[in-house]
């Protein structure tokens, strides 16, 4: 691993042992995009005199404007740049813009100078990836100057060791006399040299979050993106594009994902010589962030992973970098808690008899945590009043948070509250004493959701009144897990903390005020795990998961819904940070009926834990329970942390299936599901990967019934048979036939 720089041509060269990263200095003084791969040969490996610069090519064309006088070669719309502005030749979509004094628009950032360094240095006040140690990784950092204004660009790249990644951002730097405003400033901007690529996003809405969505790139613009003042449910901070071949085992494919939690845009533009401009940041829509003298602004970090093995080799890389170079503190590397939740039981109509009542029976059965949902605090019985005043409803807890964490742990398990921070309701002592502590617009209607409204985190003295009262119940309290929740997008996104030329910085702020809440409780209480949620999965993005290392998925825990979730989610994302709970039926968002097994089958690839009442269930329910709770325990550190493939799609048809295999490859863990029966249908054979093509693995189905010896080389390259009794005419002896949302599990270990 290291970064290299050829002074007599001024190109960097950003390598490991795996891929490569090539940009250089233009004859402009900007920095031109020369190449991202498979890695190349670095200096002392090439030819003598051999250098790269012949990956940069120019060319007269008609109608293109051009940088010099006389010169029909250079011109910025034919150039692969590396952080691009508009106006100087190039017309297509900049990375940045500052509007100046004079009103214009025009920018000449070129180089300056440039550091490479060790490790990896820290963001202030955002999330980011990290080094533990400074042989983890290189960080190279590019001053541009742009003297007209007296501003400066920095433009830093690290590339890890260990991992096929690359994590930037941009700072930028007001120098001068004159404030400057910052409209667009996107953490990282690349020209790939053609367009041969589908895109794939993560779409859809509350309850079918993060659906694989895939199309051909096209000239023009391709883009996903919230202003919804949080990443959303509707798109992820994610886009990836693959070569139109690329499956899951095998072909190219380059991941981009955005380190942030607010408003943002992913785009690719094709122009008409089939350069594709990928682009990834703070949405610029309403934001405009004033830049007085000496003051800087720093974008948040995106990472981009280069894949030559297929799209499960693209989301192993996220996965690693981001469960172990992401997510930070005392759960980072522990199993999770199995735990049980109250809400789907109780929702608001409870009291502290019947929450011991349903932990009594959680813990009868092996469940590890006990969570106390929404309606704890202030006046709340229902979800129109009290939310904002974070101090124990005693009537319903007699003996307060407190009181009510020390009989959970009695009972030899762990207590977990849920909290909404951000948000207040207009009946509540809080909104009474500040109603200008919402984000509103003076003389506009307010629009509520969920009958509540969003308190103005980008306000200092918000966040520390929301601090010391939370803090001051967990002080008082045993509290081992927080569920933080957000349910609703900014409207009418004002802020009377801020004059009316800084009202733009107020969607960004807002996400400040959200992360540096997370830091000072993370601070305090370094024994709590924090899951983050927003209505489920409206905020599950890299920017959370540096503060709470698991995120509630969705609200919808229907089994068969889940699959298409559970399985976009893991496109970027880690299966330990997936909050994955075995719910009631009928299901509380479809009223569909699935069998207990199923929701387990699907459930255990997460998390797990529960979303029910165990006292409305049978006898036999019970006894599934402990040993699902078994189940889990046994093979949660395979589960959580062994390397996650996708074997069949649920948005490809009836089958899904998935597996995990641990590190050293002696053990793995197979999820088939199939969704409607059939009957007289087709054998099946499932190929598996990520085996010892050499080990022998003893095969149960459910960790029970024996299913054969296999060697990984069959397994792998003949499949696992996973024909069941549809395959012919169903027998009708109880127990030898399927159903409707039928699932197995197979369970595989090494032999000798």
């Amino acid at each position: 691993m290291g970064i290299q720089y050829d002074a007599k041509h001024q190109v960097f060269h950003l390598c490991n042992d795996r891929i490569s990263y090539l940009l250089a200095v233009l004859r402009n003084g900007q920095l031109g995009q020369l190449y991202f791969g498979s890695r190349l040969p670095a200096a002392g490996e090439m030819p003598k005199g051999h250098d790269y610069t012949y990956l940069f090519e120019g060319v007269k064309r008609a109608t293109s404007s051009y940088v010099y006088e006389g010169d029909f070669t250079f011109s910025l719309e034919h150039v692969r740049q590396e952080y691009p502005a508009y106006g100087t030749t190039d017309y297509r979509m900049p990375a940045f813009e500052i509007r100046q004094e004079d009103g214009s628009r025009i920018t000449d950032f070129v180089y300056a100078s440039h550091e490479i360094m060790d490790g990896k240095p820290k963001l202030q006040g955002l999330p980011a990836t990290y080094a533990e140690r400074a042989d983890e990784a290189q960080t190279l950092a590019i001053t541009l100057r742009d003297e007209k204004i007296d501003a400066e660009l920095v433009l830093s790249y690290t590339i890890f060791r260990d991992f096929d990644a690359i994590a930037r951002h941009a700072c930028f730097q007001n120098n001068g006399s004159a404030d400057l405003d910052i409209t667009r400033a996107m953490s990282l901007s690349i020209d790939l040299p053609d367009a041969d690529y589908e895109m794939l996003q993560l779409s859809g809405w509350w309850a079918r979050e993060r659906h694989l969505v895939a199309r051909p790139l096209a000239p023009g613009i391709q883009s996903v993106g919230s202003l919804r003042g949080h990443s959303g449910h509707v798109h992820n901070p994610l886009l990836i594009l693959k070569r139109p071949h690329t499956d899951e085992s095998q072909g190219e494919a380059i991941g981009f994902s955005l380190v942030y939690s607010g408003n943002f845009l992913a785009q690719a533009e094709v122009d008409t010589m089939d350069v594709t401009r990928v682009s990834i940041g703070i949405h610029p829509h309403a934001f405009d962030w004033c830049l007085a003298r000496g003051e800087r602004f720093q974008t948040p970090e995106a990472v981009m992973v280069y894949a030559a093995g297929g799209l499960n080799a693209m989301s192993q890389t996220f996965h690693a970098l981001y469960r172990t170079r992401l997510a930070r503190g005392t759960w980072r590397d522990k199993v999770r808690p199995i735990l049980i939740n109250n809400w789907e039981a109780t929702y608001f109509d409870f009291d502290e008899d019947k929450l011991l009542k349903i932990a009594r029976t959680a813990h009868d059965v092996g469940v590890e945590l006990f969570v106390l949902d929404d309606g704890w605090f202030g006046a709340r019985c229902s979800d129109t009043s009290g939310l904002g005043d974070w101090q124990p409803n005693t009537d319903r807890l007699p003996n307060g948070i407190k009181g009510l964490s020390e009989k959970i742990h009695a009972l030899g398990m762990k207590f977990g509250l849920w909290v909404e921070l951000e948000m207040a309701n207009k009946d509540s002592d809080l909104y009474r004493a500040h109603p200008d502590w919402i984000l509103h617009v003076d003389g506009r209607r307010e629009s509520h959701g969920r009958n509540q409204y969003v308190l103005d985190f980008s306000r200092k003295e918000v966040v520390d009144c929301i601090h010391d009262s939370i803090a001051k119940v967990l002080r008082a309290s045993s509290v081992d897990y927080i569920k933080w929740d957000m349910n609703r997008s900014i409207t009418e996104c004002g802020s009377k903390g801020f004059p009316a030329k800084r009202q733009g910085e107020i969607f960004h702020r807002y996400i400040l005020g959200v992360y540096d809440l997370y830091e000072r409780l993370r601070t305090e209480f370094p024994h709590i795990l924090f899951e983050s949620c927003a209505s489920g999965g409206g905020r599950f993005d890299p920017g959370m998961l540096y503060y709470a290392p698991q995120a509630w998925t969705s609200d919808d825990t229907d089994a068969v819904e889940r699959l298409s979730i559970q399985y976009g989610t893991s496109y970027a994302y880690p299966i330990v940070s997936m909050g994955s709970h075995v719910s009631a039926v009928p299901n509380h968002q479809v009223f569909r009926e699935t069998s207990l097994k199923m929701r387990g089958d699907v459930a255990y690839f997460g998390t797990f834990g529960y979303e029910l009442d165990l006292g409305t269930l049978s006898a036999e329910e019970l006894a599934e329970v402990r040993g699902q709770i078994a189940f889990m325990k046994e093979h949660r550190e395979l589960i959580q942390h062994g390397t996650f493939y996708r074997l069949k799609s649920p948005f490809a048809g009836n089958v899904t299936a998935w597996m995990v295999v641990s590190a050293d490859k002696k053990k793995a863990l197979v999820g088939c599901y199939k969704v409607l029966n059939s009957t007289c249908s087709p054998f099946q054979r499932l190929r598996l990967q990520g085996l010892d093509a050499r080990t022998d693995y003893a095969v149960k189905i459910d960790g029970r019934m024996d299913f054969g010896d296999y060697t990984g080389a069959e397994l792998m390259r003949a499949g696992l048979v996973t024909s069941d009794f549809s395959a012919g005419e169903a027998p009708r002896e109880a127990g030898k036939h399927c159903t409707d949302y039928w699932s197995r599990l197979y369970v595989l270990k090494a032999k000798g």
